[in-house]
């Protein structure tokens, strides 16, 4: 499991930018992306997979067309529940938040794309613990046993 994308923008619905690296802050989001704040959809994650899926099925895209903040490769985000803990990179821990998304708007995503996959296939977290993320890092499961309190232990 790994980082293949990561992606901010300065507006909500609309495509993320990618960038090589960027940090992640504790109870707020990836530095500089308009998600970002004191809520529980501060990151949002989509898989590699669904955006080759999308372009295979005719759809022109790429990383960020879907204002997902890091996409992944390995990761059926399907199937993890909420509350999973993930570390990603060195040290910034997320936590599951919500799975999927009602769109009350088509937003430009939707109609530069024709479709948007992040309200069936997307998924969001908040940020227990900050640090660091640059594509290619791994993702890891967090043992729960080792996160107390709702912040990560650096023990």
């Amino acid at each position: 499991m790994k980082i293949e994308s990561i992606a901010i923008s300065k507006k909500k619905g609309t495509r993320k930018t990618q960038v090589q690296e960027t940090e992640l802050i504790a109870d707020h989001g990836l530095d500089g992306d308009a998600h970002a704040g004191p809520w529980h959809r501060q990151v949002s994650f989509l898989s590699s997979e669904s955006i080759k899926n999308a372009r295979e099925r005719g759809l022109d895209v790429t990383f960020g067309d879907f204002a997902e903040n890091i996409a992944t490769s390995g990761i059926d985000w399907q199937k993890i529940p909420i509350g999973t803990r993930l570390k990603m990179g060195d040290k910034a821990i997320v936590e599951i938040t919500q799975i999927g998304k009602e769109c009350h708007n088509k937003c430009a995503i939707y109609y530069m794309a024709g479709d948007c996959i992040m309200p069936r296939e997307g998924i969001f977290a908040r940020v227990l613990h900050g640090g660091k993320i640059t594509c290619g890092d791994l993702i890891t499961f967090v043992d729960q046993s080792s996160v107390g309190g709702g912040k990560y232990n650096d023990k």
